[in-house]
């Protein structure tokens, strides 16, 4: 792989824009970790960003960087990657969020930023340098992590209700109140442990292409911290207007409920992480909410709302890359 001639400050500034897509993606996917534990009133608003952020950063320290290396290596061939590539995916992933933030749509940060990367491969080189099994296997999980979220959600809540069976409503809601807190911590290590390495594995691939690191070498340290500390203050800021919808418009949940969807959600998460397959945290807890609400009654969701956020999942990948494509040409004729 022949390094590209990239200057100081444009890889400087790709570097500021991806970790600006890293800040967003915890802005916007706050409300995945703290959905369930504001809509239960265990914690308030402010008390549950904190806790999320705080344990987003800690994922540092737990999780290889397995989900890194898929992003910057197992989705588009190496060689191609450029600064104006680069700069396109990066465009495709933030406008897309930008557009969902702002409607209220629970759309995967993830899923935009493999979007975001095909389109512009696509814009540069066409089908050819895209890698079949990394992409396969990152689309497969469209349909699997929010499937997991759902089975595990709602076995667990089936598991809890039969240990729970001879207890008082109150004395539960006590103890799930303080169980809930532990979920969330969970919940919220595997979103920044799967997510953060997104942005960790774009910024490697700008750092290859340039030549400053070399093939092999492991990922600087201050790139994971730097993208660690990027999606724990988005998360800090939070996306109050995706925490309705996800905590309340899907289905009312109280804590046990929010319990079992945050584990039933962190479990898949971890599972995915461990595999190096970037997925939607978005996805995985909306379909373990889901599971939940339907293991009281069917009519417990209101499926419309689940229909819309479906539909967003299923235009996130084109969309960005459309846009991504477009942001390529832009990048193109910008530097």
């Amino acid at each position: 792989m022949e390094p590209v001639q990239i200057g100081f400050w444009v890889i400087a500034g790709l570097v500021v824009v991806a970790l600006v897509f890293d800040f967003m993606n915890g802005f916007h996917d706050a409300a995945n970790a703290i959905a369930t534990v504001v809509s239960t009133g265990v914690l308030k608003p402010h008390q549950a960003v904190a806790w999320a952020a705080f344990f987003n950063f800690i994922a540092l320290f737990i999780f290889q960087l397995k989900v890194a290396s898929t992003v910057g290596k197992g989705i588009i061939d190496p060689t191609i990657v450029d600064h104006h590539l680069i700069f396109g995916a990066l465009l495709g992933a933030i406008a897309w969020n930008v557009v969902t933030w702002y409607y209220g749509i629970p759309s995967s940060s993830s899923h935009a930023l493999i979007g975001g990367i095909v389109g512009a491969a696509i814009a540069k080189a066409g089908t050819e340098p895209l890698i079949g099994a990394g992409i396969a296997k990152t689309v497969s999980f469209i349909i699997i992590s929010p499937l997991l979220g759902y089975i595990l959600g709602s076995l667990i809540l089936v598991i809890v209700a039969w240990i729970c069976r001879n207890k008082t409503q109150r004395r539960v809601d006590k103890w799930f109140r303080r169980l809930q807190l532990v979920s969330a911590a969970l919940y919220s290590l595997g979103h920044g442990g799967n997510d953060a390495q997104k942005t960790v594995g774009i910024i490697w691939m700008l750092l290859l292409a340039a030549g400053v690191t070399a093939q092999g070498d492991p990922v600087p340290s201050w790139v994971v911290v730097l993208c660690y500390m990027a999606i724990g203050l988005g998360t800090l800021f939070g996306g109050w207007r995706i925490v309705k919808t996800m905590g309340q418009r899907i289905t009312k949940l109280k804590p046990v409920g929010g319990f079992c969807a945050e584990t039933g959600g962190a479990i898949t998460l971890f599972l995915a992480t461990a595999l190096g397959i970037p997925v939607s945290t978005t996805h995985t807890i909306t379909g373990a909410i889901v599971g939940v609400g339907s293991v009281r009654r069917t009519a417990a969701v209101r499926w419309g709302v689940a229909g819309s956020i479906v539909w967003a999942w299923v235009l996130t990948i084109p969309c960005s890359a459309l846009i991504a494509a477009g942001g390529y040409w832009i990048g193109r004729t910008l530097f």
